[in-house]
């Protein structure tokens, strides 16, 4: 499970990519097959769409829910700070602790794999990524819910080679608000399950990076996002995040 600040979210297991189509404005996503009385229907709804942040400096490769190492590097790589193989690959467990006969093999093993990874992550600009988090009570008030997991406060922690690497949301204000036409909300609080519990699939985009020692913080803003049902995994909306 991932540590976060204030609010708590699970990275869920790596799942294949989806592109979520723009939304019509009345909130129904064009070329949904689910009619206009189905239940998936009823409860998609989406804020109006607007341009998309670019990613950092123009970096087009993308992760899919990414693991703490690749996470750990690709921040060294958006820094531009030489990454500490050489020790990285000393403090490997299997060097550390491996018989003295096979040391010299093991080295050449865990250093492809670190060069593999730092291969990988290069020119990343696009993360997505999965969570688990809650949808608050409907504000009848504003129109709208507030979805937990992509607030300013929340932070996604990653771990690995000795380093600390957060991930935090530049737009969160923003992305956090679902505006929802009052009379659809209570069609989506049915589809609920108690705990009000939902699964997020989100587009982020590199805005910048933050340094600090032995680790930092890669800002990202959510472009994105289709927003599920934890059990059943019904869809409830495709969201596209207005520029703030």
């Amino acid at each position: 499970m991932r540590a976060f600040a204030y609010s708590m979210l699970v990275l869920l297991a790596a799942c294949g990519e989806s592109r979520a189509p723009q939304a019509g404005p009345d909130g129904a996503v064009p070329g949904d097959a689910a009619s206009a009385t189905s239940p998936s229907a009823v409860v998609a709804a989406s804020v109006a769409s607007s341009s998309a942040y670019p990613p950092l400096d123009g970096r087009n490769g993308e992760l899919v829910n990414p693991d703490d190492g690749s996470m750990v590097l690709l921040y060294f790589d958006l820094a531009g700070i030489k990454a500490p193989l050489e020790q990285w690959v000393e403090d490997d467990q299997r060097i550390r602790y491996g018989p003295g006969s096979k040391k010299a093999a093991l080295r050449i093993q865990v250093r492809a794999e670190l060069d593999a990874t730092a291969a990988s992550v290069r020119n990343v600009g696009v993360i997505r990524l999965s969570l688990n988090t809650q949808l608050s009570d409907y504000d009848p008030t504003y129109g709208e819910y507030t979805i937990s997991g992509l607030a300013p406060s929340s932070v996604v922690t990653f771990k690995a080679l000795g380093q600390e690497v957060t991930l935090r949301f530049g737009n969160g204000r923003t992305a956090q608000v679902w505006a929802v036409p009052k009379e659809r909300a209570q069609s989506i609080d049915d589809a609920l399950d108690y705990g009000r519990g939902v699964t997020i699939d989100a587009v982020l985009h590199i805005s910048t990076v933050q340094p600090a020692p032995r680790g930092g913080t890669i800002v990202a803003n959510v472009v994105e996002y289709e927003l599920r049902q934890t059990r059943g995994d019904r869809l409830l909306a495709r969201v596209k995040v207005p520029r703030s």
